[in-house]
């Protein structure tokens, strides 16, 4: 992380710490900022729950027979992202990460105690929210669509536009932040704001 995500989350108070780099986004914006620093905020979440934590609790599972865990939602969310801008809006040939036909939660099966497997996580998350960001920003407009012939990102089996993509991801992130909250004060007691 950057030493501006470095920052604690983690406060007495459960209030928001100026140290957030969540509480100084731009406000008032258009609608493209609005969602743009609103699907920022949620990514930058996932990275601070997660600071400081080894592989061991990275990849600590919830609750039998639950096989979600810190890592397997990093590993779960570069699947999502890669699916939904390479695949949907770039219409790049790009497979899976970490699930196959055989193992379909590949994502979370393979989520094991292992620093290097850990390491690749993050780093293929990284490329996807890098590729994601980059596609975002060079759009023309929010009118630009993908297809989504099978309905996997809630089209309803065709067209999906870039406005929808983003409102998609962020309700894609907000709920696993949920989940993410709960882990992370099972592995050591920490609660954010």
């Amino acid at each position: 992380m950057t030493a501006t995500r470095r920052a604690d989350m983690f406060t007495a108070d459960g209030r928001p710490s100026d140290d957030d780099p969540r509480e100084h986004r731009p406000r008032l914006g258009d609608e493209r900022t609005t969602l743009v620093e609103s699907l920022r905020a949620q990514r930058l979440t996932l990275e601070m729950k997660c600071a400081g934590l080894d592989a061991e609790a990275m990849a600590r599972r919830a609750v039998e027979p639950s096989t979600m865990s810190l890592l397997g939602l990093v590993r779960h969310l570069a699947e999502i992202e890669r699916a939904t801008f390479r695949k949907m809006l770039a219409g790049q040939d790009a497979p899976r990460l970490f699930c196959t036909e055989t193992d379909r939660d590949g994502d979370f099966n393979g989520a094991v105690a292992d620093p290097q497997v850990v390491a690749e996580a993050w780093d293929a998350w990284r490329s996807e929210v890098d590729f994601a960001v980059r596609l975002v920003a060079e759009a023309p407009s929010l009118d630009v669509t993908g297809d989504d012939p099978l309905n996997q990102h809630g089209s309803g089996g065709g067209a999906m536009s870039l406005r929808e993509v983003l409102v998609g991801m962020i309700e894609e992130y907000a709920r696993h932040m949920g989940h993410v909250d709960l882990l992370r004060e099972r592995i050591d007691g920490r609660l954010g704001q």
